[in-house]
């Protein structure tokens, strides 16, 4: 069930973005000049700012990987790769969008001709090239694959992403301002030298109603039957700076997969080419030194000008993440039992992705983390960033899948050999109960300003550039490397009713 570690790859979108972005970058980030060049030079005043509104805000691309089942192992890696030179088109893509906005002031077809229709192309010959190496590896690649070749722009006027609201405002955004991260002087950024997040994207936490978070995803697998017992493991906070922008989940073997940064505890040989031998020879920042699993998110930043380690490079300022990385102050990491019964062994190198990191094009059907302040977790919202009061830390919670199909240590999708308990707790379809990780992220953040529709020192997780930081995209990875004892020990204390560490 081992990975073997693959040559690095870059995928050549990727080189020519980070080009494309070296003439863009200015005070630590990527600078989105003219988005509104022709509202601001032939009108003025509310009609320019409504006219802006039709413009195309980013691109919204079908998720190809979402839709591949049944991938035979020996081709894994190759359609891993080819999906990572995907998304390297489309940051490409969404490059050229931000940076032609004065051509596409002046024809109507600029978008379509230049960017929406070449980008078709070249994800058909990567579909094609997808559904050759299923076949060849002895698989049966869906035919239709075909239909996911074709992009939309998406206007300002509709970056709403289908999110989970939990009850709150509009968060302050006025004006006129439809979310697109214009400001009164027509750029095509948030204020603060990228497009997101825009002051839409922030809610008062006293302006979510209690109680009130969409639940189909991330339900809490512990309650008062069942397996009642807890395990928790102290992994630090990121101590030894260990941070990339690849992920060795989704793609394997790709320089600069994620396109954003992570943060990562526990295991410290994380990156795209690490082999399940690696991982299970390397240090890890847990103090039960029998636990060294990978634990990762991307980072929350401060856009406050700081200029990081990566304010130049892929994943970081030459992608739109720009500013202070925040480290947690606290980060909880616990497993729990489930409901209906005991729970099972979680076989070694199980890989588990929840949330998605493309959820504002991709919609929220994946959506899981949630956002709260402490002091008010009554409170969860998944699609808008809290404003805590004054002494209130920023919490960022997610509670992973826990039912198993009880033979895969990961899928074609990085989905299906996992999924979420049901209302009662239960593991549908023959899947099994496995300790559920639930990861607690407490921020210490002095909170944005947000006045007349603009945000001021924003916070804002790490995203693919055209999913322009939004907290619905906020997304956590893990990779089981505990060793045989210790999952023993965490099942057996899980499965007695006893709260360990």
């Amino acid at each position: 069930m081992g990975r073997n570690t693959r040559k690095r790859r870059t995928p050549l979108a990727t080189k020519i973005v980070a080009g494309a972005a070296a003439l863009a970058v200015g005070g630590g980030g990527l600078v989105w000049a003219n988005f509104y060049a022709s509202a601001h030079e032939d009108h003025g005043g509310h009609n320019r700012t409504r006219s802006a509104g039709a413009q195309v805000a980013t691109i919204d691309c079908p998720d190809v990987g979402q839709k591949i089942r049944d991938v035979p192992d020996r081709a894994r890696g190759e359609v891993d790769g080819e999906l990572a030179t995907m998304d390297s088109q489309i940051t490409n893509a969404y490059q050229r969008l931000a940076t032609t906005r004065r051509a596409q002031a002046g024809d109507s077809q600029f978008v379509q001709n230049t960017i929406l229709g070449p980008l078709k192309d070249r994800r058909k010959a990567i579909i094609d090239r997808i559904q050759l190496e299923i076949n060849r590896a002895g698989g049966k690649a869906d035919d239709n694959l075909d239909e996911l070749a074709g992009c939309q722009g998406r206007p300002a006027d509709q970056q709403n992403g289908g999110g989970q609201n939990g009850g709150q405002d509009d968060g302050g955004q006025d004006d006129g301002q439809n979310g697109g991260g214009q400001d009164q002087e027509g750029n095509d950024d948030n204020g603060n030298g990228v497009a997101g997040p825009v002051a839409e994207d922030f809610v008062d936490i006293n302006d979510v109603r209690p109680n009130s978070r969409d639940s189909r995803n991330g339900l809490a697998a512990d309650g008062d039957g069942g397996s009642t017992g807890s395990f928790t493991t102290d992994c630090g906070v990121n101590e030894n700076n260990l941070f990339n922008s690849d992920n060795l989940i989704a793609a394997p073997g790709v320089d600069n997969g994620a396109h954003h940064t992570h943060d990562y505890v526990g295991n410290q040989d994380n990156d795209a080419f690490s082999s399940d031998e690696d991982l299970a020879n390397a240090d890890t920042s847990c103090q039960n030194q029998g636990d060294k699993s990978t634990y990762y998110w991307p980072v929350l930043r401060l856009q406050d000008g700081t200029q990081e380690f990566d304010a130049n490079d892929q994943g970081g300022g030459a992608e739109g993440n720009i500013g202070k990385i925040l480290k947690p102050a606290e980060a909880q990491i616990r497993f729990v039992g489930s409901r209906q019964g005991d729970v099972v062994a979680m076989p070694k190198f199980l890989r588990v992705i929840t949330g998605d990191a493309k959820s504002f094009t991709n919609g929220d059907a994946n959506a899981n983390s949630s956002w709260s302040c402490s002091g008010f977790e009554d409170r969860q919202v998944t699609d808008k960033y809290p404003l805590c009061p004054e002494g209130s830390q920023v919490l960022r919670t997610v509670n992973f899948q826990s039912c198993w199909d009880g033979q895969n240590i990961d899928s074609a999708n990085h989905r299906d050999h996992m999924a979420f308990v049901q209302e009662d707790g239960s593991c549908a379809n023959g899947f099994q109960a496995v300790p559920q990780l639930q990861i607690r992220l407490a921020y210490d953040i002095p909170a944005p300003t947000v006045e007349n529709g603009q945000v001021r020192n924003p916070y804002a997780v790490d995203s693919f550039p055209e999913q322009l930081h939004k907290p619905i995209t906020d997304h956590n990875d893990f990779i089981n490397v505990m060793d045989e004892d210790l999952m023993n020990e965490v099942v057996d204390c899980i499965n007695r009713g006893e709260d360990c560490q």
